[in-house]
């Protein structure tokens, strides 16, 4: 047996810029220079300077089996009525513009947005605007117009006009449409039903987002959760309540009370449970105190940073920004995962130490995930960071095969 000694750790600089950290691995912090810009070869591509380094992208290398999870943006919005989503769509533009990604989900809301007995007129309406938001703005968005993002929601599977939505939004504007948005699911079979619908109207390609909004459904919500075309689970709060006949306070529909009633707290660690363990996403309910941006705040912090939540619905534009900054990692974290991540990359995703802690490939993948929750939250990434954020770089790794 070899005397080999224990393996050799490389250091990241507690001090300096996390690019200084790729030049400079094991150097001492108080060497470290300001920062620097990483400079792609002349002839060459900026994906070229990061690929050429022979490390693959950091989500292959790092996530293993965890790269299939799914990753969408921490807020959905929802409007329900024409004026409302244009006023939506004209937001979620805006602040494309303003962080050159698309940062908020818009849903259109074809279930309790529909005036009883106008549904076909409203999806008629939907159909229109999703058709020509793009075209609107292309001129306008400092980002690739082809991110934004646009879903609806539709009546559940058991009401008479969740045949007509399906019909009437899928082949009227599917080709352009993120994801459809189910309620009141309540076991599988709606699941499967709802897809057959969709996929006979020709939207075999549309993730499915799922309404959970019963005890009932909680107790099915692992197998739900494990469907393929499930991206999302949401939770929603006011029909869980309601649906305990009156055993459960009205206070906890509130934005405190949501937080303390065991009943509710259980239903939303189940349903984050489930999502983590597919690899799909948790989105949690409305606060619908919408003129309390404390209460909002608060909640949104603690679904986020308690109870495993990593998007948010939102009723009102003014929870929007709230809800985005809630969710986003904090700056200090930021910074350690540009300078870990940039380390590792240096050395070849091999351990290192960083402020005197040893990282390894186990803790690259929470600081990985750091930077991907940073980037859709439209939070500035140092370039050679940012570039692997790049659709062009992602589609490189996603398609190796296809490489020049």
């Amino acid at each position: 047996m070899s005397n080999a000694g224990p393996p050799q750790v490389a250091k990241a600089p507690s001090g300096g810029s996390a690019v200084h950290a790729v030049t400079s691995v094991g150097a001492s912090a108080s060497n470290a220079g300001p920062p620097q810009v990483a400079k792609a070869p002349s002839g060459g591509s900026a994906v070229h300077a990061v690929t050429s380094v022979g490390a693959s992208h950091p989500r292959d290398v790092l996530l293993g089996s965890q790269a299939g999870r799914v990753t969408l943006p921490v807020c959905d919005h929802y409007s329900g009525v024409e004026t409302r989503m244009q006023k939506t769509l004209a937001l979620q533009a805006q602040m494309m513009d303003e962080f050159g990604a698309c940062v908020f989900d818009a849903t259109l809301d074809c279930e309790d947005g529909a005036p009883v007995g106008g549904e076909v007129d409203h999806a008629n309406m939907v159909v229109s605007l999703v058709n020509t938001a793009q075209e609107a703005i292309k001129n306008v968005v400092n980002a690739d117009v082809s991110t934004q993002r646009i879903g609806v929601r539709v009546h559940a599977v058991d009401h008479p006009s969740f045949a007509s939505d399906i019909d009437i939004l899928v082949k009227g504007a599917g080709a352009r449409l993120a994801y459809i948005m189910l309620p009141k699911v309540e076991r599988l079979v709606d699941v499967q039903t709802a897809l057959l619908a969709i996929d006979q109207a020709g939207g075999a390609h549309i993730p499915l987002h799922v309404l959970i909004e019963s005890s009932a459904a909680v107790a099915q919500v692992f197998t739900i959760a494990a469907h393929p075309r499930v991206q999302s689970i949401s939770f929603g709060l006011m029909d869980f309540v309601s649906s305990h006949g009156g055993a459960i306070p009205a206070d906890a529909m509130g934005s405190a009370g949501q937080f303390t009633h065991p009943l509710v707290l259980r239903a939303k660690l189940e349903i984050a449970a489930a999502c983590h363990a597919h690899g799909k996403v948790p989105s949690h309910c409305v606060v619908t105190e919408f003129t309390n941006t404390a209460a909002l705040q608060a909640a949104a912090t603690q679904a986020s940073r308690q109870l495993g939540y990593s998007r948010m619905w939102s009723i009102h534009p003014a929870q929007i920004r709230p809800i985005i900054a809630a969710f986003a990692p904090s700056v200090a974290d930021i910074d350690a995962a540009c300078h870990i991540i940039t380390a590792a990359h240096a050395a070849q995703w091999g351990p290192i130490s960083y402020q005197g802690s040893l990282h390894d490939r186990a803790s690259y993948r929470y600081y990985w995930q750091i930077l991907e929750r940073a980037n859709q939250t439209g939070r500035k990434l140092p370039a050679e960071l940012g570039i692997y954020f790049k659709p062009a770089l992602r589609n490189v790794h996603a398609h190796p095969q296809e490489t020049p």
